[in-house]
């Protein structure tokens, strides 16, 4: 099955995730705003980078390079015409992390704000182990509700995502990544529309 995410068009997924009902767009840039500034790092990974919503927030001055990473290659060009300012400090990676073969490069940072619900627990803790960041920062969505994706005028173009997602559960995820030696240090919740919440986690190697 092709990944629904080189199918939907960057616009709608912005337009829906913008909504004043949704109001996921705007909350994962002031997360991400947080995340970049709350650690002493050079090199910085974005998973799941789309479009580059938060990116305006890499400080040149204090971050080498940041690295976008994204199973679409049309939003990574998107991304670099938007952000073409940042010049050598910002390098687009085209990959799908659901294929365990896959090389990143080592950074200071891994950033996946929504994201490991697309590949799963394990796939990640996988590749956390491979790069050996000082730093993790993950956002996962908590449903009181029935539906992951919330309801708009653009839902008929979620409809395939459902097929790729997998439900996190964070204890899993916590003792998931103390197996590999990284303490959780941050747990933080942000409230959203439509019985929703994003839930933060961030974890230092040990």
């Amino acid at each position: 099955m092709t990944n629904p995410f080189l199918e939907i068009p960057l616009d709608i997924y912005e337009k829906h995730m913008s909504l004043d009902s949704v109001y996921q767009l705007q909350t994962l840039n002031k997360i991400m705003c947080e995340q970049l500034k709350c650690y002493d790092i050079l090199t910085p990974m974005i998973l799941g980078v789309a479009g580059g919503n938060g990116l305006e927030h890499i400080d040149t001055n204090k971050i080498d390079i940041v690295y976008g990473v994204d199973i679409n290659s049309k939003f990574l060009k998107t991304c670099r015409q938007r952000y073409s300012y940042l010049g050598r400090h910002f390098k687009e990676i085209c990959l799908d992390l659901t294929e365990l073969s896959v090389c990143l490069p080592k950074v200071d940072l891994i950033i996946a704000n929504l994201f490991i619900e697309y590949i799963g627990c394990k796939a990640f803790v996988y590749h956390m182990q491979k790069i050996c960041p000082k730093y993790i920062s993950v956002v996962i969505q908590l449903n009181l509700g029935d539906e992951f994706v919330s309801d708009s005028p653009y839902i008929n173009a979620f409809e395939k995502v459902e097929k790729v997602h997998h439900q996190i559960d964070k204890t899993e995820l916590i003792e998931s990544l103390d197996k590999i030696n990284y303490s959780c240090i941050l747990d933080k919740k942000y409230p959203l529309p439509n019985r929703k919440i994003f839930q933060r986690f961030d974890f230092r190697a040990k």
